[in-house]
């Protein structure tokens, strides 16, 4: 089975010559930086062959880390990037996004403002217009804006829209992490979106293999089925071993079949992200 995380990060330190945004750091999931190299030592140790880099918040809509770590490591990693949703003046370069190797399509952090309440307000439909125009996947993560998410997969119906950490709220445990499930679930209706089911043990009260876990996600399955389903980590943060958010899928899920799994673990994110195979492997 072919193991494609669909989210990690990786960021340098905040300095003068590279600063981040204020505010930054008291977002990040840790102090120090997170080298490419360390992330690919964490995935070998778990057998996973593959992960999509997503720059962070904390480092502002910087790409240039992500993209150099993609460039020396075809095949193991690429990146969905961040864009400056200023205003339409930004558009230009969507339209020629993946002419960089290694550069897939675009993901956006709505959950905090201006950006939740331009969002709303209808602000952002010059991005949606772009994207779709240049026919870029998007990753985004909006928790409680699920309906509103709706309406731009209404307007855009060929736009591959990819819901973050099935939408749940940074902080939030469960059960009231997934009190939001029946307006995600209400987004399986449009068949190009698809769910990321990523950081799910941050959402856990529990230790591995995270009971209160299983029913929510057998309900995502049962709506968005294995290839809308993809499966990853945020691994910077997460409270468990690595291995240990892995095997809550592959070990503990127990209404995934072999089938389900080898689309939720790695083949399904290759598809959405029209990401080549490598002609040597996985």
């Amino acid at each position: 089975m072919r193991l494609v995380d669909a989210q990690v990060h990786i960021w340098s330190a905040d300095t003068p010559a590279r600063p981040w945004p204020a505010g930054g750091a008291a977002t990040a999931h840790r102090a120090g930086p997170v080298t490419a190299r360390e992330t690919l030592a964490v995935l070998d140790a778990a057998g996973v062959h593959r992960a999509v880099l997503v720059p962070p918040s904390w480092e502002g809509d910087r790409n240039d880390l992500a993209w150099a770590a993609a460039a020396r490591h075809p095949y193991r990693l690429a990146v969905m990037g961040r864009v400056p949703l200023t205003g339409p003046a930004n558009t230009g370069p969507l339209a020629r996004w993946r002419d960089r190797p290694g550069s897939l399509g675009v993901r956006l952090t709505l959950h905090r403002d201006p950006w939740r309440a331009r969002f709303r307000a209808g602000d952002l439909d010059w991005f949606w217009t772009a994207a779709n125009a240049a026919a870029l996947p998007v990753m985004v993560y909006a928790p409680g804006m699920s309906a509103a998410l709706g309406k731009v997969a209404r307007r855009f119906p060929d736009l591959r829209l990819i819901v973050d950490h099935l939408a749940v709220p940074v902080d939030a445990k469960t059960p009231e992490a997934f009190a939001h499930l029946t307006d995600l679930i209400a987004l399986s209706r449009h068949p190009r979106v698809a769910v990321k089911a990523t950081a799910m043990p941050c959402h856990s009260r529990l230790p591995f293999p995270f009971h209160d876990l299983h029913e929510p996600l057998e309900r995502v399955f049962d709506a968005f089925g294995p290839r809308r389903m993809l499966w990853g980590s945020d691994w910077t943060r997460l409270p468990c071993p690595y291995r240990e958010n892995v095997e809550l899928f592959t070990d503990a899920l127990s209404f995934l079949s072999p089938d389900d799994l080898r689309w939720i673990m790695g083949d399904a994110v290759l598809d959405w992200l029209d990401w080549p195979a490598d002609p040597s492997g996985p």
